[in-house]
């Protein structure tokens, strides 16, 4: 996936530095910096040995300059596996020259060669500069879902009542 002087593969072990520092990036973006709790051990056996998810990495100039994480999920309405979109970050200093544009391509081109009918992602409400990207490439908000979370102490006191 080149394109000039633009760059997108798949992230590897030998990344993990490069992915670890992207998550700290997204979270500080995301005013989250304070929810963040892995550690690069945890993101080396979840993505690399045990390939719970997928990273593309995106470079311009051998620099990276941005990345996404995915993993497949299914429908049982369809019957068949579609594509998750867990984070996708480009650097501030980077925004608004496509690259966004061009990560979302490659997950589309993943999307559509593994056979999924589908991308999906959530995105913060507050997050207009992201929600204006998504609409402006033709995503549709699904306003009918809400996302829950059962997480932490909520988890651990709900399976123990």
């Amino acid at each position: 996936m080149s394109e000039n002087n633009l760059t997108i593969r798949f992230a590897t072990a030998d990344d993990l530095d490069l992915v670890y520092d992207f998550i700290h990036a997204l979270a500080h973006y995301e005013k989250m910096t304070h929810r963040v709790q892995t550690t690069k051990q945890q993101l080396k056996e979840s993505l690399f040995e045990k390939k719970y998810a997928e990273v593309l990495l995106l470079f311009v100039d051998d620099v990276a300059l941005g990345f996404a994480i995915f993993y497949p999920i299914f429908s049982s309405f369809q019957g068949q596996a579609n594509l998750y979109l867990e984070d996708l970050f480009v650097n501030e200093t980077a925004r608004g020259k496509g690259y966004g544009k061009a990560l979302m391509k490659a997950l589309g081109k993943i999307a559509l060669k593994r056979h999924y009918h589908y991308l999906k992602w959530s995105c913060l409400d507050w997050n207009t500069p992201s929600i204006e990207f998504y609409q402006s490439i033709g995503a549709k908000q699904v306003d009918e879902w809400l996302t829950f979370t059962l997480e932490g102490k909520q988890l651990i006191d709900f399976i123990n009542e």
